[in-house]
C-alpha cells in the first residue's frame, strides 16, 4: 500500500495528507462495533459528508486494527493489495449512486480497469447448460465491443462470463463477496488468483468482521457486493435467475442507480418465474437480439440472436 494519499475534506482547494493504513483500520473498527451494517455505516457518513473513517475512531485503535488486517491478509497469502477511500485518491464517484455507498474498497490488480467502460454479466449459481453458453457468448461480444466484463466470481453464470472473457483476451473485473484472502467457491481459487494478478479483483468485505462471525452472517456480504458491482458499471445483463436469486438484488440496484438493466428473452420464456415481467415494467430492457443491448449502450458490434 502507498503510505499517504491526499484528501479533499471540503469544497476548498486545500488537500490534506491522510494515512491509508489508519483509514483502513478505522473502517475495520467501525465494522466491529455491534450492529454495524452497510446501511448504518453509510448513514453515519451521510450525516458528515466530508468525514473519513478516522474521524469516528481513535487513532490508536485504528492503527492497531490496521496491523491486524495486514497480518490476517498476509496469513491468507495476500502479500500486496491496495485500497480506495471516499474523498481520497481514485475512489470512483459513481459508487456514490448506491443507496448505501461503501467508503472503502480493497483491491488487487490493475485499478485503472475500473475506469474503463464496464458491463456486469450475472445470474444463477446453478445455471443451465444453455445459460452458461449464453453468458459466455455475451461476454465474448462485450469483449469484441471493447467493454470490460464485470462479474462476481460465483459459480455458474459469473464463472462462465469471466472465463469466456479471458479466453477472448478481454478485460475482466471480479467484485467478490469475501475478503481478498478468501475464495468462494474454492474451485475458483486459480481463476481468482489470475484475475487478481492480471486484471482487477475488488472486495468491500471487512476482513476482521468476516473472520469473527459465522457463515450465515457472512452470506449477507454477497448481495451487498452486487449493489457495488452495479454502481461500478454502466449496465447489468441478467442471463438467468430464479425467483429468489440474489441476482435480483443487482436488478433492483441497477434501476435505483439509473443504470441500464438488460434481461435476456429466455428468462421471459420460463413459466416458473415472474420477476422478468416485473422488472421490465419498471424499466428493464428485454433482450431479444444483440442489437437491443448495443442500441442502448451506443455500440454496434457483430450481432448474435439469442
Amino acid at each position: 500500500m502507498k503510505n499517504a494519499l491526499f484528501a479533499s475534506r471540503d469544497s476548498s482547494p486545500a488537500i490534506n495528507p491522510i494515512s491509508p493504513a489508519r483509514e483502513l483500520g478505522a473502517y475495520e473498527e467501525m465494522w466491529l462495533q455491534p450492529g454495524a451494517t452497510f446501511k448504518n455505516i453509510a448513514e453515519r457518513f451521510a450525516k458528515d459528508p466530508t468525514a473519513l473513517p478516522s474521524d469516528f475512531v481513535a487513532h490508536s485503535i485504528a492503527d492497531a486494527r490496521a496491523r491486524e488486517v495486514f497480518q490476517a491478509l498476509k496469513t491468507a497469502g495476500v502479500h500486496g493489495f491496495g485500497i480506495r477511500i471516499n474523498h481520497a485518491g481514485d475512489y470512483p464517484e459513481r459508487l456514490r449512486d448506491a443507496q448505501h455507498p461503501v467508503e472503502l474498497l480493497y483491491y488487487r490488480g490493475t485499478w485503472e480497469l475500473s475506469e474503463t467502460r464496464g458491463v456486469a454479466v450475472v445470474g444463477s449459481r446453478r445455471a443451465s447448460a444453455e445459460g452458461l453458453k449464453r453468458a459466455a457468448r455475451i461476454a465474448r461480444e462485450l469483449v469484441g465491443a471493447g467493454f470490460t466484463v464485470v462479474s462476481g466470481l460465483a459459480a455458474g453464470i459469473d464463472t462462465a462470463a469471466h472465463r469466456a472473457t479471458l479466453e477472448a483476451k478481454g478485460r475482466t473485473i471480479a467484485v467478490i463477496g469475501t475478503p481478498l484472502g478468501v475464495t468462494y467457491p474454492k474451485e475458483n481459487a486459480e481463476l481468482q488468483a489470475q484475475i487478481a494478478s492480471d486484471y482487477l479483483l475488488i472486495s468491500q468485505v471487512p476482513v476482521l468482521r468476516y473472520s469473527k462471525q459465522a457463515v450465515p452472517q457472512n452470506r449477507l456480504f454477497f448481495p451487498e457486493r452486487n449493489i457495488t458491482m452495479s454502481a461500478l458499471t454502466e449496465a447489468t445483463i441478467i442471463v438467468e435467475a430464479g425467483e429468489t436469486s440474489g441476482t435480483l438484488t443487482q436488478a433492483r440496484a441497477a434501476l435505483h442507480q439509473r443504470r441500464k438493466l438488460f434481461i435476456l428473452d429466455s428468462c421471459f420464456a420460463r413459466s416458473d418465474i415472474t420477476w422478468p415481467a416485473t422488472y421490465e415494467a419498471r424499466g428493464a430492457i428485454r433482450v431479444k437480439k444483440s442489437e437491443d443491448i448495443w442500441d442502448a449502450l451506443g455500440d454496434h458490434p457483430a450481432s448474435t440472436n439469442r
